[in-house]
This record gives structure tokens, sequence and C-alpha cells, in this order.
């Protein structure tokens, strides 16, 4: 018999602390709850919409919690709850093992701040100050920019790419994008990291790299002004840039567009 509702809410929320979206942790009880299912049942016994369910399947065969039969409709049924969260666990400690190594590396090198206007590590205020550098830095690059950011930003900035683009490497980490893809430009589409979610840092929270030298990331927590740090900095730019390798190394819910 499914589980009640509330129930099968309350797991799916211990399911997200182990790096699972709401909708995969949530198909994935509804697949304990049965012995297997097509995606319209699990559509109807998960509450998540029909045009969701594939695609989650999809990320869920990935990390090897369901199975999916060769019939004619397909079939999926769930993996062991013991394999399930091995494998989640794996995963988590995999992220961590890196993080804690890259971190060391930066302790054991940091750079310090005294050397010159280099090492500085310059505030920059306001959403129209902010802005401004962001497109001040997209055309003064000459070769590459990197650019992870909430819509909100980025469609503020889509014109300047827009022209950049072809010109220089341009490749962009958004958790949406609005509108035809500038030709030369790569955008990946993700599940945003939590320094994007609402409330937390806010919804113009993003980063840009600029020729792998210079670094901007904007910040800024609902009802403040938004805010920005801007470096040159060798430890600085290396410290965001592993955060970058992070997200996009283990994005494996990114798409590209």
């Amino acid at each position: 018999m499914p589980a009640p509702p509330d129930y099968a809410r309350s797991v799916a929320e211990a399911l997200k602390t182990l790096g699972l979206t709401k909708y995969e942790a949530l198909v994935y009880v509804a697949l304990l709850q049965v012995t297997k299912a097509t995606a319209t049942e699990i559509h109807e016994l998960s509450g998540v919409p029909r045009a969701s369910v594939y695609p989650v399947l999809d990320r869920l065969l990935q990390k090897n919690m369901v199975r999916v039969s060769h019939t004619t409709p397909k079939r999926f049924s769930a993996t062991p709850p013991d394999d399930a969260i091995n494998t989640l666990m794996r995963e988590i400690e995999e992220k961590a093992t890196y993080a804690k190594d890259v971190l060391g590396e930066l302790w054991q090198d940091r750079t310090s701040i005294e050397g010159g206007d280099q090492e500085l590590i310059w505030n920059i205020l306001g959403e129209t100050n902010i802005t401004s550098r962001l497109r001040d830095l997209i055309y003064q690059a000459g070769r590459e920019i990197r650019i992870m950011g909430s819509w909100t930003l980025l469609k503020d900035l889509r014109d300047a790419l827009g022209e950049r683009a072809g010109q220089v490497q341009i490749e962009v980490i958004a958790d949406r994008w609005e509108g035809a893809v500038p030709e030369g430009m790569v955008v990946t589409t993700a599940v945003p990291p939590v320094w994007h979610e609402k409330g937390k840092i806010g919804d113009r929270a993003g980063m840009l790299f600029a020729d792998g030298t210079k670094v901007m990331v904007a910040m800024g927590s609902q009802g403040e002004a938004p805010t920005a740090l801007f470096s040159e900095a060798e430890g600085f730019v290396r410290f965001f840039s592993r955060y970058w390798d992070l997200i996009h190394g283990f994005g494996e819910k990114n798409t590209e567009i």
C-alpha cells in the first residue's frame, strides 16, 4: 500500500540531504511502494509532473537507484534502499574528499594581500555598480569568459554576452536560460547550488571569470543591497575556480543547450 503523502514527503526531505532533488526523492519513494510501475503510474503515485518523470528517471538510472525493463511500455523498479543510500553516501564522500583536498591546497598556498594592488580584494556595492562592472569585464575580456549565476542576474548581461560570443570563448552555468543561445556560447543549465537559493544569498548571485585572471563574485541577502567582491589575486581566483570546477564537475544534472 502506498505510504501516506505526509510520510512520503518527510522521507523525500531526508533524501534531499543526500543530494537528491525533490522530484528525484519523490519518485524513488513512490517506486519503493510498488513492485514496478510505468512512467504514468509513477506520476500518479509520486505527484511529480508528468513531463518531469522521464528526466527524473534518467537521473535516477545514472545514480543506480532504479532499474528499467525492456518491455513496452517501460516499467521501472527501485533498487534496494541499502544499495541506493550507499551509492549516495559514496558520492558525498567523493565530493567531500575533493573539497578537502582543494581547500587544503589553498590553505597551504594562500596568498598574502599585502603585495600590491594585484593582491587586493575590492568591494562593490549596489545593483547598478555590480551590473556595470560585470559588463565592463565582459567587454574587456581577451580570450574567455566563464560565468555562473541566476537568470535574474544573467538576463541583464545577455546582450553583452551575445555581442562577445564568437569573439571570445564563453561558457555559462545558469539555473535556466530563456530565449535563443547565441552561436559560439555554451550554456549549461543546472540545479542551483545553495548560494543561489532564494533567501540565502539572493536571486542575483553569480560569479564571473575573465581570462582566468580576474574574478568577480556577486551576492546579496534578501532585503539588503547586493554586494560583490572583485580581485586579481592568484589565491582568490584559484579558490573560486575550484568552486566552478566542483559545481561543473559533479553536475550530472547539467544539460548543454
